[in-house]
């Protein structure tokens, strides 16, 4: 299998998406199964300086007795700047935004919405596939995870957070929208009278 969907022999074809070999793996035929990036005016840059300080900086935790208590900050830290500096796949909603472009793809749960990210085209395919949507297009944009909490987020206008591998069940993770991971401005966990969101 090449990476235009015809063998090493023949001359290529069409690019294909991977995620239509994931889904031809699962039974369904490669012409039904079909991803199409959208265009991205630039590749993602990481911020220089993130807009949301540290989860330590923020919450005042009481010293901890506990060290695997501190080394479950520490990770979910890590994996939080991890996150931050990483491209992400999200894809993109039925629904059109204000100016008519279809906005990204969101879940609500508990009052709370969440923007829906992939790592990588295997995760999106396994989403796909829970949902039993594994056949439509699935349009996407490459993201830096920093830009889905700093920017995404707030304009939300609404509780907003991220999910991501939202199919993989213990393996995914959420982002809830508080101190130390989204702007002050857009927590729900700030202190009353600290700011709106917008």
């Amino acid at each position: 299998m090449s990476d235009y969907g015809g063998a090493v022999d023949e001359p290529p074809q069409t690019p294909r998406s991977r995620l239509a070999d994931y889904a031809e793996m699962s039974g369904v035929p490669a012409a039904e199964a079909k991803v199409t990036p959208s265009p991205s005016p630039s590749p993602p840059q990481p911020d220089p300086q993130p807009a949301v300080r540290s989860v330590e900086a923020v919450v005042d935790y009481p010293v901890a007795d506990d060290p695997e208590v501190d080394a479950r900050r520490r990770a979910f830290a890590a994996l939080l700047g991890e996150f931050r500096r990483t491209a992400v796949l999200v894809p993109l909603g039925d629904e059109g935004g204000p100016d008519g472009e279809p906005g990204l793809l969101t879940a609500d749960f508990n009052g709370i919405r969440f923007l829906l990210a992939f790592s990588d085209e295997q995760a999106l395919a396994r989403y796909a596939q829970a949902r039993g949507e594994f056949a439509r297009e699935w349009t996407y944009r490459t993201i830096l995870g920093a830009k889905l909490l700093d920017v995404a987020v707030p304009a939300a206008g609404v509780p907003c957070g991220v999910a991501l591998d939202c199919a993989d069940g213990p393996d995914g993770m959420v982002f809830p929208p508080v101190l130390g991971i989204v702007p002050d401005e857009a927590a729900v966990d700030r202190d009353e009278g600290e700011g709106d969101i917008a």
